[in-house]
């Protein structure tokens, strides 16, 4: 497998996480979004969206869509379960990952940024649009599990909601949003323990700058 990816990508950093979670060795592709090599023909011929991550398989399929390519590997390769058995909790556990992937990453990355220095916003206005997204969203997670006492979000192991949470975590400080969340930062500690998750930061990846 060949896994499309960019160092700074929080979307990226969560196939990352799965990736090493499940013990599944992939060749990486590096697309440099800072100059939208994602936007070339060669990559939209594999992802139109011209969006990372993109996972190529063994055999040629193209997956893309960061949540997609994480269900996919849960599925593909069963151990350790990013889902819960029980219905109910796997809807939380998907909820808490959506919301991150559809609601508060979004609004935040890099598209919108540039499509608000096109209206003529500043640097100080797009910092402060990103933060406020990324704190309002942080309000509602830390809201839905401030009552767990769990290791991690919803269990004693890792789920897709402590994929989803611990690259905007990565986001929110680069975007120097004041850490005012107590259960999130203590869910991103227990993740950050694991080697799955520490040894996929930005920071440790071959194209990091």
């Amino acid at each position: 497998m060949i896994l499309h990816t960019y160092f700074r990508s929080s979307a990226a950093w969560r196939v990352r996480i799965v990736l090493a979670l499940k013990g599944v060795e992939t060749e990486l592709a590096f697309q440099h979004l800072r100059r939208a090599e994602q936007l070339s023909a060669t990559y939209r011929a594999l992802n139109p969206q011209g969006l990372l991550p993109s996972l190529i398989l063994d055999d040629g399929t193209v997956l893309t869509q960061s949540l997609a390519i994480c269900e996919y590997l849960d599925e593909t390769f069963p151990n350790p379960p990013l889902l819960p058995r029980d219905p109910v909790e796997r809807a939380h556990v998907r909820a808490f990952a959506q919301a991150v992937a559809c609601d508060i990453h979004p609004v935040q990355n890099l598209r919108v940024l540039k499509a608000l220095e096109a209206l003529g916003h500043g640097e100080d206005t797009r910092q402060a649009w990103a933060a406020g997204v990324i704190a309002d969203g942080f309000d509602a997670l830390e809201a839905l599990v401030r009552d767990r006492t769990t290791a991690f979000a919803f269990g004693d192991s890792p789920s897709l909601a402590d994929v989803l949470l611990v690259p905007q975590m990565g986001n929110a400080r680069r975007f120097r949003v004041e850490l005012r969340w107590p259960r999130l930062q203590a869910i991103e500690q227990a993740c950050m323990a694991l080697p799955a998750f520490a040894d996929t930061r930005p920071d440790r990846q071959p194209d990091a700058e």
